[in-house]
């Protein structure tokens, strides 16, 4: 027996990294994972691999058609929708005064306004469920600033605030909305977004998050074990921002 046995999860950004490992983990405990992304490629290759109760589809998640669509092609292969994991996201880099308006437009599409999206379409499916579980992936970025983030820092204090609202809203029809916030997390990008430099040093528990430990928080809130957390900031960071 699964943890999500009988659920339904939709995962965006799901074709690598954090999204793929999310992927896998909802899948090995039984849930049937509809999971998108813009790369097309490694999102077929990761359906081949996980095989049966898996559906890969390309999606641009600012795109508001789309995610219609995607809720329809999910409840056609398996049901109702359970669980939504609003994983896509971009960051660019760059002091306040240089940042270029284009870049600052694109970070919120995708960050924040893709989250809007894929929270109001998913509803009506989780309401013929009876039941849901909305995870918006955050960052500690959106709980303190970041230097050279104005970006990344506005769009992921925006989830924050929208996760509580929603949660608000939604618990009514027994649907939770919760956030989670991880501190930088060891990916095929770490070194490059490390700088080299040994950040685990700065964390109580001395040693760097992996994308792992953050699906298995995933997992938690997805299951019915969380079945009374409702618009949560869930902090995974080491115990960084405890300082």
């Amino acid at each position: 027996m699964g943890r999500l046995d009988g659920k339904v999860a939709i995962i965006t950004g799901g074709a690598s990294g954090m999204g793929a490992s999310h992927v896998k983990k909802l899948a090995s405990e039984g849930a049937k994972v509809v999971f998108t992304d813009v790369l097309a490629r490694e999102g077929q290759a990761l359906q081949a691999e996980l095989g049966r109760n898996t559906l890969f589809l390309q999606q641009d998640v600012t795109d508001a058609d789309r995610w219609d669509e995607i809720i329809k092609e999910a409840e056609t292969a398996f049901g109702a929708v359970n669980v939504l994991v609003n994983n896509a996201g971009l960051n660019y880099s760059e002091y306040l005064e240089n940042f270029p308006e284009d870049a600052y437009r694109q970070v919120i599409e995708v960050n924040q306004t893709a989250v809007f999206l894929g929270m109001k379409a998913v509803i009506p499916s989780m309401k013929k469920a009876e039941s849901g579980s909305i995870i918006n992936i955050s960052s500690i970025g959106g709980l303190r600033g970041r230097i050279a983030g104005i970006a990344y820092g506005a769009s992921k204090f925006a989830v924050t605030g929208m996760t509580k609202v929603a949660a608000l809203e939604l618990g009514q029809y027994q649907i939770r909305v919760n956030s989670i916030h991880p501190s930088l997390v060891n990916t095929g990008m770490f070194s490059e977004q490390a700088g080299g430099s040994n950040v685990a040093t700065d964390r109580p528990l001395k040693r760097v998050l992996t994308k792992e430990e953050v699906s298995n928080l995933v997992l938690h809130l997805a299951s019915d074990e969380s079945s009374y957390t409702t618009g949560a900031e869930c902090v995974i960071d080491g115990g960084l921002t405890a300082r």
